[in-house]
């Protein structure tokens, strides 16, 4: 609710022009009708001082001018306004299933995919203010980690302690994609996203990847799939009796399989091969899935001039009353 003020009536503010007239005309006129009186010395008059009824014999005129401009006020008729806003959002309910395959350990994305991967996933979620946003993750198996909530801090904690060997080695995408629908399927946002990021082939896991697919269109869910990886070979680390060694793994990704997904539930299928391309990706997503905010303005308008026609006719009773009795000039 924001309180303002404005006037129904501005153009009367051009009568404003008088008040410096009328100042103008009463200055020519009190010079004129002031008597003049031609003495020899004024020396017995320096220690006469004004008294206050001739110091304040001005007032009256002020006080008819500040009435004046009141008044030309209360003609621009002040109002003020209030203003309603209503707000109606229709957020979109979005899963986000993360890869925490041994894989994802790589690092042709820096420090890791898997870091690269949550980072610009929590950044995601910084933008999405009114969407519910869930987490799954999968390896040989696949659980949910948070199922879909506005309270965003929640699922940014929980993807800190997000980490490779939480589940069965190997990579189940079909049962990455399974088990976001499943948290999805009951849902009645207008729109139901899945951000499926892998960075391997489906080896384990007894839904595959097309079967998930065919269920998640059917729940009229869209899936934007993000093959994460290099081309060629990328830098694996293996820990060794003498410390961290590197050696070149292939990259491996399916992406038939990945943008067979996306075609048939009307997503996107993305390839990240490094972490300014995953920025970009999500980047691209947000722009793709935007949530509809519906805003209602109401104006309620109320007069305002009554507390300045009271106060002029104030000042034009108090200018009258000193008239008459205070600077009461005698013919």
């Amino acid at each position: 609710m924001m309180n303002n003020v404005n006037f129904a009536d501005p153009q009367f503010f051009w009568l404003l022009i008088i008040i410096p007239l009328l100042i103008i005309w009463f200055i020519v006129r009190n010079k004129q009708s002031t008597p003049t009186l031609m003495m020899s010395t004024h020396k017995g008059f320096e220690k006469v001082k004004p008294t206050f009824r001739q110091r304040m014999r001005f007032l009256p005129f002020i006080l008819r001018i500040l009435a004046l401009s009141l008044l030309i006020i209360v003609l621009a008729r002040p109002q003020s306004v209030s203003t309603k806003r209503n707000v109606v959002t229709e957020g979109i309910d979005i899963i986000l299933a993360l890869d925490i395959s041994k894989s994802m350990l790589a690092e042709d994305l820096k420090p890791n995919r898997l870091e690269a991967a949550k980072k610009y996933a929590v950044k995601f979620i910084e933008k999405r203010l009114d969407d519910r946003i869930g987490l799954v993750v999968f390896a040989g198996e696949s659980f949910t980690q948070c199922p879909v909530t506005i309270d965003h801090d929640v699922i940014k904690n929980l993807f800190e302690s997000v980490k490779t060997g939480m589940t069965e080695p190997g990579t189940a995408i079909g049962m990455g994609l399974a088990t976001a629908v499943n948290r999805l399927k009951d849902s009645k946002a207008k729109s139901k996203v899945v951000i499926l990021l892998t960075d391997g082939v489906n080896n384990q896991g007894s839904i595959s990847p097309e079967t998930a697919a065919d269920i998640a269109k059917t729940f009229a869910v869209r899936v934007y799939t993000i093959g994460v990886g290099t081309t060629g070979k990328a830098p694996y680390p293996f820990k060794t009796a003498f410390g961290t060694q590197y050696q070149n793994v292939d990259v491996k990704i399916d992406e038939k399989v990945l943008k067979s997904i996306a075609g048939l539930t009307d997503g996107q299928y993305f390839r990240a091969k490094n972490n300014r391309g995953l920025e970009k990706i999500y980047d691209e997503i947000d722009k793709l899935e935007k949530t509809r905010v519906d805003e209602s303005i109401f104006n309620r308008y109320s007069e305002e001039f009554f507390p300045l026609v009271l106060a002029a006719l104030v000042l034009i009773v108090l200018e009258q009353l000193l008239k008459f009795f205070v600077f009461r000039s005698i013919p």
